[in-house]
């Protein structure tokens, strides 16, 4: 589809970008960062409460897969469109969207209102991670963007443990719909924010060519993907029509969409993209960090609460000795890359490490000490931020500044594939496992207080079992998530392996605008 623009075919840029205005931007952009990262964990220590009281617990994966799902179907038409006419529009449109399904989960009276709220937040939030990326492209060279890189990993680090945590004191206090609430007022900063000290440059095309058929085919392709992991085996049968139908849509819009991009005059994910080896690489190994990191961080702290009987904000504060590593070595790589423009090796140990906090994880009872648990957190914290931000890195750096928007859409649309797949698989199997499990140990005349069932199970209403139930409960919760880790933690092998395999280029020391 051809949209008519201004016919002016140059580039308007800024004026010359001062080291203060920099860190000005740089400070808007972690903002917007941080309420897209909090979003994703503030949510973590408040899901029990939350799907019990919506009376939800069999839809407790929707909560997190529903915002991934939106927003990975986003970010390439983000990416994209940035590109073409620019990033400070779209910036803007994403803080707004974000606000708009804040407001909706906040006043949520049922699960599926709830859910409708993560899909808009997630509309929104796809645009916050890539534009943010991308605008940082604009204004640093690649040899500098690996410091502040390393910043973004701490963005991510601190929004590790201040969720749970924010999660945890609003859940037992004001109550868990603060978790929304509470990024109105971040997400009115940030809009301000972007709005007075983004100065950015605009390309003018003659024509604005928008790969509508492209976007359609992707984002039918991404759901029927994520629908089919979700409901494969849990809702229907693996040999039910549904599901079948699921996959056969998936191949069908995958193939579909492929064509499209054959013909699209600006495709929204160009196909000569996967012809160069660091992106191709880079992107799948990307995938499986993204699947290992919400296999985890979206369901350690719900277990923590069920499982030892601690309250929530202290389930949160588990997730500190984590934070510390991502934080220590996103900082400490993103400054010696910088330094040495040497950056290959780093995420080949990072996945490695990560490989090796999964193995600790799946070793965890639940008579397991907590400063334990939180050695592994920090093991795997060390692995993510050893990897994360570098891959990003390494694939802007492949390409031309008028492709960077697109290129990073595409790597993290991959990397949330990743997400997404690793939520809804673990989620699912989760989910699953447990129910299985509390229907077969359960005895079948218990009652649970308050007239409860397995559905609107609480870590309050657990804490008030009679020790035998309580035991079953929580053993339950144990057998169906930890030995999940086990199963994850072969992909870091396999992340590592690809990434020794990447050819290290030099990183740009200046910005060449086309």
């Amino acid at each position: 589809m051809t949209v008519p623009a201004r016919s002016d075919s140059s580039e308007t840029s800024p004026a010359p970008i001062t080291r203060r205005s920099v860190v000005l931007i740089f400070l808007a952009l972690m903002l917007a960062m941080l309420l897209a990262s909090l979003n994703q964990t503030v949510l973590s220590t408040a899901l029990p409460t939350m799907v019990g009281e919506l009376n939800g617990v069999d839809q407790m994966l929707w909560v997190m897969t529903a915002f991934i799902l939106a927003s990975t179907i986003m970010m390439p038409i983000y990416g994209k469109l940035g590109d073409l006419i620019g990033r400070k529009g779209l910036f803007l449109a994403a803080i707004s969207l974000f606000i708009a399904g804040s407001v909706i989960g906040g006043l949520a009276p049922t699960m599926d209102w709830l859910i409708a709220g993560r899909v808009v937040q997630g509309l929104g939030g796809g645009g916050l991670m890539i534009m943010s990326q991308a605008i940082i492209a604009d204004i640093v060279p690649a040899r500098q963007r690996g410091r502040y890189a390393g910043f973004i990993g701490a963005v991510f680090a601190v929004s590790s443990v201040a969720g749970p945590l924010l999660g945890g004191w609003f859940t037992e206090g004001i109550g868990w719909r603060w978790a929304f609430w509470i990024n109105i007022p971040l997400g009115l900063l940030a809009l301000a924010a972007a709005a007075f000290l983004l100065r950015l440059p605009r390309p003018r095309p003659e024509r604005l060519h928008v790969d509508a058929w492209g976007m359609a085919f992707l984002a039918a392709a991404t759901t029927c993907l994520i629908l089919t992991s979700t409901w494969g085996g849990s809702q229907y049968a693996w040999n039910s029509p549904v599901i079948i139908g699921l996959i056969l849509g998936t191949v069908v819009s995958s193939a579909l969409f492929i064509l499209a991009e054959h013909r699209a005059a600006e495709p929204i994910i160009p196909l000569h993209l996967f012809r160069d080896r660091t992106f191709v690489l880079t992107t799948v190994a990307g995938l499986l960090t993204g699947l290992m990191m919400f296999g985890i961080l979206g369901y350690v702290p719900t277990y923590v609460q069920m499982a030892t009987g601690t309250e929530a904000t202290v389930a949160g504060l588990l997730m500190t000795p984590m934070m510390g590593g991502l934080l220590v070595t996103s900082i400490g790589t993103g400054q010696f890359v910088s330094r040495t423009g040497r950056y290959k090796w780093i995420p080949v140990g990072g996945s490695l490490i990560v490989t090796a906090g999964l193995l600790l994880l799946s070793t965890v009872t639940p008579t397991t000490p907590i400063w334990a648990i939180c050695g592994y957190l920090v093991v795997v914290g060390i692995g993510l931020g050893s990897s994360m931000q570098l891959l990003v890195l390494m694939v802007q750096n492949a390409f031309p500044l008028s492709q960077v928007g697109t290129a990073t859409a595409a790597n993290n649309f991959f990397r949330q594939i990743g997400a997404s797949l690793g939520s809804a698989i673990v989620g699912s199997l989760f989910t699953v496992r447990l129910m299985d499990f509390l229907t077969e140990r359960l005895p079948g005349g218990a009652a649970l207080p308050s007239g409860g069932t397995t559905s609107s199970l609480t870590p309050e209403l657990v804490h008030r079992l009679p020790d035998s139930l309580r035991q079953v409960v929580i053993d339950s919760y144990n057998d169906a998530l930890i030995p999940l880790f086990l199963v994850l933690s072969p992909l870091g092998l396999v992340a590592a392996a690809l990434l020794t395999l990447v050819k290290e280029k030099p990183l740009a020391t200046t910005i060449e605008r086309d």
